[in-house]
């Protein structure tokens, strides 16, 4: 009687070549990972700030005069895991201060909604709110990237 030595298994240039595909494969797909992570937090930060725009936009469109800078009603300190404190302008412009994204290109910066009327500019007292602009401050000193923002901001 012959005996064989059945034993099968795959090669190391082969197991090479898979771990190679893959790590091809990951350093394609992680950075598009993360930024829409970002993003997913960025919308729940967004998202925390609709109690104020809501406020602004009834006030607004009720016809009733702005009562200035940080008396909207709507100023809070740790709004939530990704808003540190949301303040008010005049004209109804609203910023947040962000945090908790472990990411240095969006911790401690600032993102703004602001009221535009029917000709998109801010409204004037007793005009109504059309629509909101999304993004970072007008007075950029630390814009959030627009890559970062979701995409009700982007367009």
């Amino acid at each position: 009687m012959q005996r064989t030595n059945s034993q099968a298994g795959f090669t190391i240039v082969e197991v090479m070549i898979v771990c190679m595909i893959i790590g091809v494969l990951a350093a394609l797909v992680m950075p598009s990972m993360r930024a829409n992570a970002v993003r997913a937090k960025m919308s729940e930060a967004i998202l925390a700030l609709s109690t104020c725009k809501n406020a602004i936009t009834e006030l607004y469109n009720s016809g009733g005069d702005p009562p200035g800078a940080g008396n909207w009603g709507c100023e809070a300190t740790n709004v939530s895991v990704y808003v540190d404190f949301i303040t008010t302008t005049d004209e109804g412009v609203i910023k947040a201060s962000l945090r908790g994204f472990n990411d240095l290109r969006i911790n401690t910066h600032d993102i703004t909604l602001a009221p535009l009327d029917n000709t998109g500019n801010l409204p004037a007292p007793g005009a109504a709110v059309r629509s909101w602009r999304c993004g970072s401050p007008v007075d950029t000193t630390m814009p959030v990237p627009p890559q970062y923002l979701p995409g009700s901001c982007r367009g």
